[in-house]
């Protein structure tokens, strides 16, 4: 049997405003100066939402960022198609979809980093983003070099699970 998507209501939509309305746009103005261009891709991005109603089985804000990374993309593409108006000033460069994508991996990552336990988190951010050897890890956290080693096995495990959870494809 089919699933038949309800229509969000306008309650429903304040509530996304109000809870993911801040990330979504602070994620949207690092991909794009413009006040005002944030502004329409954060409503088009919601309006989006509520237009279609999806089943959403994974992170309501990583379906959202996905939305609001592909709004972007799409109003880039719309803005190399066009071609300039007369007495049109240059406009600021529109951000490349490498650089949208890789500001969407780091919202994501985030996220998932935050629903790991603290000390899972600890040695990955010290392995991982610190840099430190499992043994300069190991000093710095005031723990064994093998309880680093697997939590970070540990770790990686449920960051996995977490990203599939929130829909990341690898």
């Amino acid at each position: 049997m089919r699933e038949v998507a309800m229509p969000l209501d306008e309650d429903v939509v304040a509530a996304i405003y109000r809870d993911h309305g801040t990330a979504l746009k602070r994620f949207v103005l690092s991909c794009t100066s413009d006040t005002h261009q944030a502004d329409d891709v954060v409503q088009e991005t919601i309006l989006k939402v509520w237009q279609h109603a999806p089943q959403i089985t994974g992170s309501l804000r990583s379906y959202l960022f996905r939305t609001a990374r592909n709004v972007i993309i799409d109003n880039y593409r719309k803005a190399q198609r066009r071609p300039a108006e007369a007495g049109e000033q240059d406009l600021p460069d529109h951000p490349a979809t490498e650089r949208v994508d890789e500001l969407l991996n780091r919202v994501l990552m985030e996220e998932a980093l935050l629903r790991l336990s603290h000390e899972h988190r600890q040695v990955l951010v010290a392995l991982h983003y610190q840099r430190f050897t499992v043994n300069e890890a190991a000093l710095q956290l005031n723990i064994p070099t093998g309880t680093v080693k697997s939590r970070a096995f540990y770790a990686v495990k449920a960051l996995r699970t977490i990203l599939d959870e929130m829909g990341v494809e690898r």
